[in-house]
């Protein structure tokens, strides 16, 4: 799937929605292990996370590959289902730090 900033995409396995932040490249984002669809296309009912990949999504978090930052995602709506590119897990991005008011 092509990414591009502003694309929202759903889970096929769980309640998961996503928007691209970043990312301008033809990767396989996948949820619970399915690929995440776009939120226009209808999805089966009834599938549930693969093992291992269940550990979930949080609301209004931003996950990223670790240690690249070219495919970033904004969590719009939580679920059970992890996010992946391909056989990689994205992880919770770090916020910055504060400066010291010292």
């Amino acid at each position: 799937m092509r990414l591009k900033p502003g694309l929202r995409l759903r889970s096929q396995v769980c309640s998961t929605e996503v928007i691209v932040v970043r990312g301008s490249a033809e990767v396989d984002v996948t949820c619970g292990g399915k690929p995440l669809a776009s939120v226009t296309e209808t999805v089966q009912p009834g599938s549930a996370p693969a093992p291992g990949l269940d550990g979930g999504s949080v609301l209004g978090k931003r996950y990223v590959i670790e240690g690249d930052a070219s495919v970033e995602l904004l969590c719009t709506k939580p679920g059970d289902g992890s996010l992946a590119v391909g056989d990689t897990p994205l992880v919770l991005k770090d916020a910055k730090p504060l400066p010291s008011s010292d």
